[in-house]
């Protein structure tokens, strides 16, 4: 379920960066500090018909962006990725997704420390799924919350 707050940015989080539209990933559910993600396995087959690797970590990837959205405040930060490592468990041969949240007490950690240093590093660690609740891949990633300087971004 999308939390009605939320329906608007949807659209534009799964289309703004194009790759992700063709890729067909999907925002499933979406709350405060909460994020479940969908990714078909139709267009993401690689040679051997499972899911193509740069898919899976393109996913993961994705998920910073869209915690970002429903964690802070988009008129006053922006996210930057700065480290993404996946490890490849098992080949995917279904859709694919991830959920991932942020408690409230994380959330805020990371927007004072942004507040007071410019920006904040923080780390999510993250389990891509199958359709049978297999693990296929772990990644670690790194994201960089900034204070906007200026103009909003969005």
């Amino acid at each position: 379920m999308i939390d009605e707050k939320y329906k608007d940015i949807v659209g534009y989080l799964e289309t703004a960066v194009k790759i992700i539209e063709k890729m067909g990933i999907r925002i499933v559910e979406l709350r405060d500090r909460y994020t479940k993600l969908s990714l078909p396995l139709e267009p993401n087959l690689n040679h051997i018909g499972t899911m193509y690797a740069g898919s899976l970590f393109t996913l993961a990837e994705f998920s910073g962006g869209v915690m970002f959205a429903v964690s802070f405040d988009i008129t006053k930060y922006f996210p930057i990725v700065k480290e993404v490592s996946i490890r490849y468990r098992r080949p995917a041969a279904s859709a694919v997704t991830l959920e991932v949240s942020l408690s409230p007490e994380r959330v805020e950690e990371i927007r004072a420390m942004a507040e007071k240093n410019g920006k904040a590093d923080y780390s999510m660690d993250l389990e891509l799924k199958d359709e049978t609740g297999e693990i296929c891949s772990i990644v670690h990633g790194t994201w960089q919350l900034r204070k906007v300087e200026g103009d909003p971004v969005l």
